[in-house]
């Protein structure tokens, strides 16, 4: 069984896939009040502020010329006045440039050093990055494709490992406001469809149509 940073390498491998097939990084996504560039917006953005948290910093190699503000367009519910972190140019930029930040980390010598989150307790550092961030880049990797119009294919195996962790979990998960109601499928559903049913996706969305 591969261990987290092997994990991590293969689950952004397959969203770089999705992000370099986006065409248009203002179309709608699956989540409400979101567009293509805000998947991947929140993923270079909340991920380094859950490690600053416990001590860690994300060391992100981003290039001179950045001009900022490509990606960083305010999401609904995003607070007046917040500053945000500037990005690369491009939110492809900005995802390359993060997930070999992330892939860094977890192929250093020490990606197994204990990590001490106020929230999230006390993990090997590595593990928390599996459990509360490469497990999400898995999730949304659906909404980018779905967002772009592409076809994505999530691991089965993985998509069952997952449903099986959450579903003892649900109440809990449904309280914290970052899942939407499980939205109902069919007995015979497939397995990927079930998943982001349970997360709170239509496994039938796609964009509405733009003048």
């Amino acid at each position: 069984m591969s261990g987290p940073a092997e994990d991590h390498r293969r689950v952004a491998a397959d969203f770089t896939t999705v992000v370099e097939g986006v065409t248009d990084w203002d179309a709608p996504a699956p989540v409400e009040g979101w567009a293509a560039r805000d998947v991947v917006d929140h993923l270079v953005t909340w991920f380094p502020a859950f490690l600053a948290g416990g001590g860690v910093a994300l060391d992100v190699d981003l290039p001179s010329d950045d001009p900022g503000g490509a990606v960083r367009r305010p999401r609904p519910g995003t607070p007046a006045g917040a500053v945000r972190r500037p990005r690369p140019g491009t939110p492809a930029g900005a995802w390359r440039a993060h997930a070999d930040a992330v892939q860094h980390l977890l192929d250093g010598p020490d990606a197994d050093r204990p990590f001490t989150h106020p929230h999230a307790g006390t993990h090997p550092l590595d593990q928390a990055v599996a459990q509360f961030y490469t497990a999400d880049v898995f999730m949304h990797t659906w909404d980018l494709a779905r967002a772009s119009g592409q076809d994505v294919d999530l691991d089965a195996d993985r998509c069952a490992a997952m449903l099986a962790g959450m579903r003892p979990i649900e109440e809990m998960l449904r309280a914290s406001g970052q899942y939407g109601p499980a939205v109902p499928v069919p007995d015979d559903a497939s397995v990927q469809d079930r998943f982001v049913a349970f997360i709170g996706r239509d496994p039938a969305w796609v964009p509405p149509a733009r003048a």
